[in-house]
């Protein structure tokens, strides 16, 4: 069976006009999905230029395959599996920015550039003030954009025409002002021309975005049969979920450059991402963190396996309908046909999404994700959530353990051990409270100002409430108190 490559797919060649920092799954399946049926539905005719930003991954798998790859989206049909399958050819070509350093420089140089996206992870967009300009790439993503937004300033001698649209897809909030603010704080600390500045600020296009599709990446166990029914060999083959979402908020009108709103693709052009995040945020991941953990103490160890479980289900739908979304200002309609949308997602046969896996940092992710909604409804209803409530008593028993390993917490369900990964201050303080009294515990917790930027004791009940769901987790089980309260 052959691999995949530029012979089989007959892919045209066509102009770089974008340039994308980081070679992940989730780019693959989303960014480069969509400038690929951007191609095939508009005359936009321009291909992508990838760039390895950091030292560790591989380009070869791309060259082998001309940069050609297979994007599968799958999910359940109305009790049927539903797969669509797409050959991606809108990469033209990877460069590794750390062995291939002029090669990535001299796409500054290029007149057809017009582009730039990125996602370099939420560590990914900081002033790293140790890094140099002369360092051969600089070390940091800003700092490698600052230094090749630089020459190509120079190069084309300040022209105004010759800025980039800078589209990050990076978590985390106002990404794109952020990164413009970074780049020029760098610019500064550099000494670089203070023309480049005022270039950077009247040539340049920083859109803030918002972004949601799960990604599931290469299928390994999947792969062979999945070659069977394409004809040919892909291992770059990417998986995801068709549901997709993509937020622009540009300084200055982009839709003429990027006609997305002629393909039919899920992009959204406005003035203010914000409300389409908050919804995003509360909803979806609020949903998320506040069940994931539960789930995972009752027994589960993926999503798919929580929408087995009635009493998950039902938690679910709870918290969605009447905590969350009673919080928001945004139209109800709207509201609720989000959330459905996430259910139907959620039920999604084909994301093996690993609760440890989304366990990841729950200390910040309760804070931005469920606090919020939890302030919220007190306020407007002089009553406490019980469901964001006992979101927060499963995260209290879910990070309790009283030993460190490979800087991780070691905690323990039915006898067996998993490990806690977070911060180091939120998993010294877990080591030290975690073991306290459900009463004793609950008020420490709840007292950590450096976690959640007030001392949650201070609203009514809240405590009392929580160490009550603790004592009865610790009591009797997970499973036997969310069956207990919200079957």
């Amino acid at each position: 069976m052959e691999q995949l490559n530029k012979k089989l797919t007959n892919a045209p060649d066509r102009p770089v006009k974008v340039i994308q920092f980081g070679e992940g799954n989730f780019l693959r399946a989303f960014v480069d999905y969509m400038f690929d049926i951007l191609n095939e539905k508009t005359d936009f005719n321009g291909s992508i230029a990838i760039v390895k930003p950091i030292p560790f991954g591989n380009v070869e798998p791309f060259r082998k395959q001309d940069c050609q790859y297979t994007v599968s989206l799958r999910e359940q049909k109305d009790g049927a599996p539903s797969i669509s399958n797409r050959i991606i050819t809108s990469v033209d070509r990877i460069i590794d920015s750390c062995t291939e350093y002029e090669s990535f420089m001299d796409l500054a140089c290029l007149d057809t550039l017009r582009f730039a996206v990125s996602n370099t992870t939420e560590a990914g967009i900081v002033c790293d003030k140790t890094d140099r300009f002369e360092y051969e790439p600089p070390h940091s993503y800003p700092g490698k954009l600052t230094k090749f937004l630089y020459a190509r300033f120079l190069h084309y001698d300040g022209d105004p025409d010759r800025g980039l649209v800078i589209l990050p897809v990076e978590l985390i909030d106002h990404n794109g002002s952020v990164l413009k603010e970074t780049v020029l704080k760098l610019a500064s600390l550099w000494n670089l021309d203070p023309e480049f500045g005022r270039w950077l600020n009247t040539s340049c296009t920083f859109c803030s975005t918002l972004v949601d599709r799960i990604v599931t990446g290469y299928p390994k166990e999947e792969a062979e049969e999945i070659f069977q029914s394409l004809g040919y060999r892909d291992q770059l083959l990417d998986t995801a979920e068709p549901f997709a979402l993509w937020v622009i908020e540009p300084e200055r009108d982009i839709s003429g450059e990027l006609p997305f709103d002629k393909t039919g693709l899920p992009v959204i052009y406005t003035d203010d991402h914000k409300p389409y995040k908050t919804r995003k945020v509360r909803i979806l991941n609020g949903t998320q963190t506040g069940y994931v953990l539960a789930s995972y103490l009752a027994g589960n160890d993926y999503v798919l396996e929580s929408m087995d479980m009635p009493a998950i289900t039902s938690f679910i739908d709870g918290i969605m309908y009447e905590e969350i979304i009673p919080t928001l200002l945004l139209p109800r309609d709207d509201l609720k046909e989000f959330a459905d949308t996430c259910i139907r997602r959620f039920h999604n046969p084909y994301i093996r999404h690993s609760l440890l896996a989304i366990s990841l940092n729950s200390v910040s992710k309760w804070k931005t994700r469920c606090m919020p909604s939890l302030l919220a409804y007190e306020a407007e209803y002089h009553a406490l959530p019980k469901r964001l409530v006992f979101s927060f008593a499963a995260l209290l028993a879910f990070y309790t353990g009283s030993e460190m390993r490979d800087g991780a917490l070691v905690g323990h369900r039915n006898g067996k051990e998993y490990l806690i990964r977070d911060d180091a201050a939120a998993l010294s303080f877990f080591k030290d409270h975690s073991c306290l009294p459900p009463d004793s515990y609950a008020r420490a917790a709840l007292g950590q100002t450096g976690f959640w930027g007030q001392d949650l004791n201070e609203i009514k009940g809240l405590s009392d409430l929580t160490a009550s769901y603790l004592a009865e987790i610790r009591k009797d089980g997970m499973r036997a108190v969310l069956e207990r309260h919200f079957l």
